[in-house]
């Protein structure tokens, strides 16, 4: 497994990189960069990782991450749709310490545990985030100090419990990679601890704590949550039964699911989708 410390390519000469990202599926694992970041999802639906924070994505989310934050999206597989976004990542000293902008490093320091914004305002400022990756020079670096400027006044969402400001050691990022990565293929399999454990050459014991040090709570209960995101996600849109969704998300009783449904979402899936689909 290669170090999930990304090299994003910054330096004296550019400061600021603006691109639009397009492929079948998010390939990047569960990774950091000591760049800050800021993602607006154009088109795929799945779930996002943000320090120890699991949960769905949708197109029209906005994410701000500050530097050293873990994070990755899984899309859900779609031969029909891609995996669109636009992303903007910049260095941490890009912008002067300055009184004029205690907004934006504010902005930036509860970034610490990643920010979702709320859509609806995000929504107005669209055009201006979709023009950045088309930019160079000083007019990336004036639109993009515009936006976090009204970004600042925005409403949103703290995703993480805890803050990751500091590098994490190599070998760590490399086993919660592996672990992110074996979860996105057998979640919908028996999933022993043992064999999660063996996969970061790890004993039972070791590896919960790790686990429960690094996302803040045991292994099973973070699959539990994965799964019941997946779950949501088949829910809203496709018509498949619940137990055919509940069978498929790695729940061999529906009891149980029903149970776990209930505790991450108040309710049952049924009731959930008649809801969304009335809204």
């Amino acid at each position: 497994m290669k170090p999930v410390l990304e090299p994003v390519q910054l330096g004296q000469k550019k400061t600021i990189l603006g691109f639009r990202y397009q492929a079948p599926d998010y390939e990047t694992p569960w990774h950091f960069h000591p760049q800050h970041e800021l993602t607006y999802i154009e088109e795929s639906t799945g779930t996002k990782l943000v320090g120890d924070y699991v949960g769905p994505y949708e197109p029209g989310e906005l994410v701000l991450l500050r530097s050293n934050l873990p994070h990755c999206w899984k899309n859900v597989s779609n031969k029909n749709i891609t995996s669109k976004s636009i992303v903007i990542q910049w260095n941490k000293d890009v912008f002067p310490n300055v009184p004029e902008l205690e907004t934006i490093f504010s902005l930036l320091r509860t970034a610490a545990k990643g920010i979702l914004f709320e859509k609806v305002q995000t929504n107005l400022l669209l055009p201006q985030i979709q023009k950045l990756p088309h930019l160079e020079g000083q007019e990336l670096y004036i639109q993009l100090l515009q936006l976090l400027t009204q970004l600042s006044e925005c409403s949103y969402q703290i995703l993480s419990k805890t803050s990751f400001i500091e590098d994490l050691p190599t070998i760590y990022g490399s086993r919660m990679s592996t672990v992110h990565d074996f979860i996105s293929k057998n979640y919908i399999h028996k999933v022993h601890l043992k064999e999660v454990a063996y996969l970061v050459n790890m004993s039972e014991q070791s590896f919960s704590r790790f686990f429960s040090k690094m996302m803040g709570r045991p292994f099973f209960t973070f699959l539990n949550e994965y799964r019941i995101n997946i779950a949501v996600r088949m829910l809203l849109d496709g018509d498949n039964s619940v137990s055919e969704i509940a069978y498929s998300c790695g729940y061999e009783s529906l009891p149980f699911f029903h149970k776990q449904f209930n505790k991450y979402r108040g309710g049952t899936p049924l009731v959930f989708r008649k809801n969304h689909h009335k809204n």
